[in-house]
């Protein structure tokens, strides 16, 4: 068993022009000066990170890891989410997702897969330059505007859209293995890779590939009504990242999981900040504790009803509640006769 680390900061959701959330080495520090020991890092916010200056400079790279260091935390993992949203996006989508381009690939569908898998790819190779072994992702969707199997789907529909999944994705995925990076693909409602068996499919259509990792958080399986504790036990074995967050889902008469189309504090489910929702965080750590997760637990603040630097203040404690120090020893080793073998066998009866 292994000491989880933490608490970390995913930076994302607070990036703004205004200070101290508009670069680096400020953000760093407000977090540091809540208790994170770690942070995140968007790897498209400019504010932050130059991707492109940092996959082609090692100089680079130790100055950004020093800022944060400066500040007194730790870089925990890169964060590619958008950009691997646009590997893979259905035309009902090509709108909505055009802002996470640059705008020179805006409008061309193409040209946007194109850019988002070399930004995928150079953040697998700045993450080597940081030293870091894990990165987050989206896997994009092609079948989801289907999720629901009515009007029938035709034969063959959700197979041909993993296939081709799985073909954008593989020389991500081999490039992710040169560079020695794990591609911990978020399991979200609104890519393909949502649940345990869409996961699976894609990992069987690119030969159950080593660094075709998981990014778990239980947030949105309290949200799917999946079992998030078995889903441990199920894939602790590729789970290489930590989202510590929280949600809710409270059904009523008139809607459940679907939501209605309504807005977040208005439906059934929805997230909330670290110890407000139903997720039972002291399990959830206890199971990736017990099956040797060394990653970070890394805060992701959502919630429909909370300030983000309330949320934020609040669940660096939170984590540092629930990190389970590892024990080295049994808790019965007073009781420990030292016996040896032929101890033993007498105790069986075995000797005359």
């Amino acid at each position: 068993m292994r000491t989880i680390k933490g608490p970390g900061l995913f930076l994302a959701q607070f990036s703004a022009e205004a200070a101290p959330f508009s670069s680096l080495p400020a953000i760093a520090t407000w977090a540091a000066g809540l208790g994170y020991t770690g942070v995140q890092v968007p790897s498209g916010d400019a504010r932050f990170l130059d991707l492109d200056r940092a996959a082609g400079s090692q100089d680079y790279c130790d100055e950004i890891a020093g800022q944060a260091a400066g500040a007194g935390v730790a870089i925990t993992e890169l964060s590619a989410h958008l950009q691997g949203q646009l590997v893979a996006v259905h035309p009902a989508y090509d709108a909505a997702f055009d802002g996470f381009a640059a705008p020179h690939v805006r409008g061309n569908p193409k040209a946007r897969q194109d850019w988002a898998t070399d930004q995928v790819k150079k953040a697998l190779t700045v993450s080597r330059r940081l030293g870091l072994k894990a990165m987050a992702a989206f896997s994009g969707a092609l079948a989801w505007p289907y999720l629901y199997p009515w009007p029938q789907r035709p034969p063959g529909l959700v197979e041909e859209a993993f296939d081709e999944l799985a073909r954008r994705w593989r020389p991500i995925l081999d490039h992710a293995e040169e560079e020695g990076v794990d591609i911990c693909y978020e399991i979200h409602p609104g890519e393909d890779l949502h649940d345990g068996a869409s996961y699976e499919m894609f990992l069987d259509r690119v030969g159950n590939h080593p660094r075709a990792c998981m990014l778990y958080d239980p947030s949105h399986y309290v949200l799917q009504h999946l079992d998030y504790l078995a889903h441990i036990d199920i894939y602790h074995s590729r789970i290489r990242m930590f989202h510590v967050k929280d949600a809710e889902l409270n059904p009523t008469g008139r809607q459940g999981v679907y939501g209605g189309f309504q807005s977040w504090v208005d439906r059934a489910g929805r997230f909330r900040s670290p110890g407000d929702g139903q997720v039972d965080f002291g399990a959830v750590f206890s199971k990736l504790t017990q099956y040797g997760f060394d990653g970070w637990a890394v805060v992701e603040w959502e919630c429909c009803l909370k300030h983000p630097e309330d949320g934020a203040r609040e669940g660096a404690e939170f984590v540092k509640r629930h990190i389970i120090r590892v024990t080295d020893k049994a808790f019965d080793d007073f009781a420990n006769a030292g016996t040896d073998r032929a101890a033993n066998r007498r105790m069986l009866g075995l000797e005359g």
